[in-house]
């Protein structure tokens, strides 16, 4: 039974229910510094260990921590979590900056602990099965694919008292992974290389928030990648959508829920509707209790079982920097005016 710690209980609070409900794991302690929060998942699940620092609830002997706290502390405290001895489930992205994607990367290879970056976009039912999809061949070679994540979360750049949290001065590129890591993993690639653009501030120009950020990017796989994320837009309902073009065929989701997914092979006279289902259809009702479908359920699984059988998880650390770092790049491509950046591979420091 694995001892759990949960840091950050507002997006945390979906994988604390998750890893409540696992047979094998036991959450054990939870941190944040808002008390009502502390105090909530205290009454809930009767977790007596309630922590407003992260170093303390370190010291608590843990066999895992959930790094759910705002992103640009998430390099930081998987670094310090995996040195206090802990395995690591982090939210997304796996870091801020280039450097700390070294840094995380070091720090893995020097503590021997398990890492995983919670990208639960990978475990939408449907990009499972499109991934069995495409890799079957069903549409050919794909040679070009393209994904957006657009939401309008502008509500979520002004905490209670009116100031302004991290949202508001992240680049909306940095927030990639919901986008490229499905892609990467369905195409078995990663990117190399990257042109970034970015919109400027136009729908609040007094919060300063750049409106959409896109990247182009090629991969070592020889194709062509483009990812185009907005968080301060007027656009409504807010949508993650796929595009896979290949030899034999093209498949594309629908930009709206009540619109159908479809997919064009050659030989087909038009093309045919397809399911998008985010949840698996089979999946427990507990599997439902992470807030976005099944997908926390599979994933957090995959994680338990990595930890106990000592073996890589899927998204490992080089995935996961495979997801983040292209973003990153891409913005400071964005800043350079356009110009191409490459991309690091943290498999080779």
């Amino acid at each position: 039974m694995l001892k759990v710690g949960v840091a950050g209980l507002r997006r945390g609070w979906g994988l604390l229910h998750t890893f409540h409900n696992h047979r094998d794991a036991q959450v054990v302690a939870v941190c944040d510094q808002a008390a009502e929060l502390r105090h909530k998942a205290s009454d809930e699940f009767g977790i007596k260990a309630a922590y407003a620092d992260f170093a303390e609830m370190l010291a608590a002997n843990l066999d895992a921590v959930v790094v759910a706290t705002p992103a640009p502390l998430h390099a930081g405290q998987s670094i310090a979590a995996m040195e206090a001895g802990a395995h690591v489930l982090s939210e997304v992205p796996a870091a801020w900056t280039l450097d700390e994607c070294a840094a995380l990367a070091a720090a893995v290879r020097r503590t021997g602990r398990t890492y995983m970056m919670a990208e639960n976009m990978n475990y939408f039912h449907y990009l499972q099965v499109w991934k069995e999809r495409i890799q079957a061949g069903e549409i050919g070679d794909v040679f070009y694919a393209e994904a957006e994540y657009i939401h309008d979360c502008r509500t979520l750049m002004r905490d209670a008292g009116g100031e302004l949290t991290w949202r508001a001065s992240m680049p909306p590129i940095h927030y990639c992974t919901h986008s490229l890591g499905p892609l990467l993993d369905i195409l078995d690639d990663r990117c190399v290389s990257v042109v970034g653009m970015a919109t400027g501030s136009h729908s609040e120009p007094e919060i300063g928030s750049t409106d959409m950020e896109v990247g182009l990017f090629q991969t070592a796989g020889g194709r062509v990648i483009k990812i185009l994320c907005g968080f301060t837009l007027t656009r409504e309902p807010a949508m993650h959508w796929q595009v896979f073009y290949g030899t034999q065929g093209s498949l594309e989701n629908s930009r709206v829920p009540w619109e159908e997914a479809k997919i064009f092979r050659a030989g087909d006279e038009q093309p045919a509707a397809i399911t998008a289902e985010v949840s698996h259809p089979n999946a427990p009702a507990e599997a439902l209790a992470g807030g976005h479908g099944t997908s926390e359920y599979y994933m957090v699984d995959d994680f338990i079982r990595a930890v106990i059988a000592g073996q890589p998880p899927p998204i490992d650390i080089y995935r996961s920097l495979d997801f983040s770092a292209p973003g990153l790049c891409a913005h400071l491509s964005a800043q350079q005016g356009g110009t191409p950046v490459a991309i690091p591979d943290f498999r080779v420091s």
